[in-house]
């Protein structure tokens, strides 16, 4: 959902998805190639991409890889997304999903390569950086400091939505010197009578909340919101005043939650409500030395990971072996007018906006213009 922006989205139609993608690019560059895959369903894809921006190795490693697809029954994207991603052991996305046209005409603008299935509500953009997931559909329709505030507040929810619960853990059960006197006294207050460890506690107030998220996208629609109205207010409540947990892991727990929502990506916020557990287990058995030696292994698998090709932390790694010094769209978002490099995977020689085509093709209009209207 959007504030300011185009409400429409792709449906279950390849056709109609390729119509919404060539409505907003109408350029004679822009492909689509249309195969087969699944050797029963034989499902419809689409290879969509802008013949003079697109790295040809890119392109004919994709061909490759989807001529290469063997299944019985291709039904959606997401079966696409894993049979194609070139690392399935990490849980980090490799694709964007999304079911905006907009996005994905601006990701061929870039140079990139989108997949249409049919049958599937959405489209699969190729290759990926992590800080593409924290772009959401307004922030290029309303002003930079705007949409470059709620950009920051992003990438700090999402250190929240991970850790949070392993530090307050690793704290509270390890390090509680490293906390002021009085905020120390303060938890010693409201864990009086609570009998379980603190590491248990966490673990079952976030095991209770993924309990109500997953109760929620199953029951109907009009009773999705009531139930979350129930576990949150009740549920919780209830075990405050039992002595079960207190009220300092709701907090935690609550906040960490509502983090994890931020993320405009769910595929990629669902990575962060995992390997929170990971990091709630670590920091119980090795305090504060656990919780920063999983997130240093996690910056590691982060850097290692690619996406056909193009490094996930780009442009924070491998930036500067690229010459890639262009972060103008990165953690914040610059004004238009200074958005004028596309980004490195590019084909070469069409990274940068060619001004001078541009009033070449307008001089040579007006000549036509002038012919036409008899004065030339």
């Amino acid at each position: 959902m959007v504030i300011r922006g185009p409400k429409d989205s792709f449906t279950e139609n390849m056709r109609i998805n390729t119509a919404l993608i060539r409505r907003r690019i109408r350029d004679s560059r822009l492909k689509m190639e249309h195969t087969m895959v699944g050797e029963r369903s034989k499902t419809d894809l689409a290879i969509v991409y802008m013949d003079d921006l697109v790295q040809p190795e890119l392109l004919e490693k994709v061909r490759q890889k989807v001529n290469a697809l063997s299944f019985d029954g291709i039904l959606d994207g997401g079966m696409v997304e894993q049979l194609l991603e070139e690392n399935v052991w990490t849980p980090f996305p490799q694709f964007q999903h999304t079911e905006r046209p907009d996005k994905a005409a601006s990701g061929l603008l870039e140079g990139r390569i989108v997949l249409v299935v049919d049958n599937s509500p959405g489209v699969l953009i190729l290759p990926v950086t992590y800080q593409m997931f924290f772009q959401a559909g307004d922030d290029y329709y309303t002003r930079f400091e705007v949409a470059s505030f709620a950009r920051l507040l992003r990438f700090a929810a999402s250190l929240f939505a991970i850790g949070f619960p392993g530090l307050y853990v690793a704290i509270a059960a390890f390090h509680t010197e490293m906390l002021p006197t009085s905020f120390l006294l303060s938890i010693a207050t409201a864990r009086t009578g609570i009998v379980i460890p603190v590491a248990l506690e966490v673990l079952l107030m976030e095991f209770q909340f993924e309990l109500l998220k997953e109760a929620g996208i199953h029951l109907p629609g009009q009773l999705g919101g009531t139930i979350g109205i129930v576990g949150g207010l009740i549920v919780g409540q209830a075990a405050v005043e039992a002595g079960i947990v207190s009220t300092i892991v709701v907090i935690v727990v609550s906040f960490t939650a509502i983090a994890s929502f931020i993320v405009p990506n769910e595929s990629f916020g669902a990575v962060f409500r995992l390997l929170k557990f990971l990091f709630i287990v670590t920091a119980a058995i090795w305090g504060i030395y656990g919780y920063l030696l999983t997130f240093a292994a996690l910056l590691l698998h982060l850097s290692q990971i690619e996406s056909f090709g193009v490094p996930y932390m780009l442009p924070s790694v491998c930036g500067e072996n690229l010459n890639y010094d262009d972060k103008k769209d990165h953690y914040v978002r610059y004004p238009f007018a200074y958005m004028k490099k596309r980004p490195v995977f590019t084909r070469e020689g069409r990274k940068k906006i060619d001004t001078l085509s541009k009033n070449l093709q307008a001089e040579d209009v007006m000549i036509r213009v002038g012919v036409f209207a008899g004065f030339g």
